[in-house]
């Protein structure tokens, strides 16, 4: 009686486990499934501006796009929190992962950054400039799949090193979509000038040079979402929601600006400081005592 109870026993312990190990699996499903959206709403905007619809109504199309990656951003941070959380993380999980990331924050944002910001400025004029830009826009656009792409496999190649778990090497490739994203959810209608193209081109670069970069970006994994925090924390977390909500254009824009922007701000700021030179003197004689 003894064995029958501890064989089912374990037989349900290894039902519970497949079961955990399926749940970060289906955010990451949510993940995929937002980017495939993602593709199909960006390619109705593009046929509706290359049918001549009018960008009023193409616009409606992009935004869906750009709302389908911030959603599958969202998918993506919940998937690795809920593995660490319920310790169901593996191998299979985070091939799965990466593969999805290419999908959904490589070839969507990519796809979305030409189509809004570059085919209208086509429809638009009609002499050489324009075609140079168009080319210029299919090489950005590739430039940011191959740098996620690359930025991933570096991800997955250090992800066992002993490394500082604060910060990420390069900006993360969900937040380069989501930098995408978020302008395109802002900006609504899709670029009409070429100057503002060029701009439009140069930021999409910006965020493909970053991802492969050495460029240090706060990672969040530091916080335990089992650590007890100040009541004040989720007063100001709630308030971030409610922001979101009711004014996502403006707060998400910010927020994406934010973290994109701090890592160059934080590597400029600790190359310029000036160490005291106390510090220098203190650090050369530990380095005499050492040494005797």
């Amino acid at each position: 009686m003894d064995s029958q109870n501890e064989g089912r026993e374990l037989r349900a312990n290894k039902t519970q486990r497949r079961g955990i190990y399926i749940l970060p699996s289906l955010f990451t499903v949510g993940t995929l499934i937002c980017g495939y959206i993602a593709i199909i709403s960006t390619l109705r905007g593009a046929q509706l501006l290359a049918a001549g619809a009018g960008s009023s109504i193409a616009l409606a199309a992009f935004d869906d796009a750009a709302k389908k990656i911030g959603w599958a951003i969202v998918f993506d941070g919940l998937d690795g929190r809920i593995a660490r959380l319920t310790n169901s993380a593996s191998n299979f999980g985070k091939e799965f992962d990466s593969l999805a990331d290419v999908i959904t924050f490589g070839i969507a944002p990519a796809f979305l950054a030409y189509a809004w910001g570059i085919q209208a400025i086509h429809s638009q004029y009609d002499h050489r400039l324009v075609f140079y830009i168009e080319k210029a826009g299919w090489l950005v656009g590739f430039a940011f799949v191959i740098c996620g792409a690359a930025r991933l496999a570096r991800f997955n190649i250090d992800r066992g090193s002993t490394s500082d778990r604060r910060f990420f090497v390069g900006l993360p490739i969900p937040a380069a979509a989501g930098v995408v994203a978020a302008i395109v959810h802002w900006a609504k209608f899709p670029v009409q000038d070429w100057m503002i193209g060029v701009i439009w081109l140069v930021i999409v670069a910006c965020a493909a040079f970053l991802m492969v970069s050495r460029v240090r970006y706060y990672s969040f994994k530091a916080m335990d979402l089992r650590k007890r925090y100040s009541y004040l924390f989720i007063i100001l977390l709630g308030l971030i929601v409610w922001a979101i909500w009711s004014y996502s254009e403006p707060v998400l824009l910010a927020l994406a600006m934010v973290y994109f922007l701090h890592g160059p701000v934080m590597r400029l700021v600790s190359k310029s400081r000036v160490h005291p030179p106390a510090q220098k003197a203190e650090s050369a004689s530990k380095q005499e005592v050492q040494a005797t």
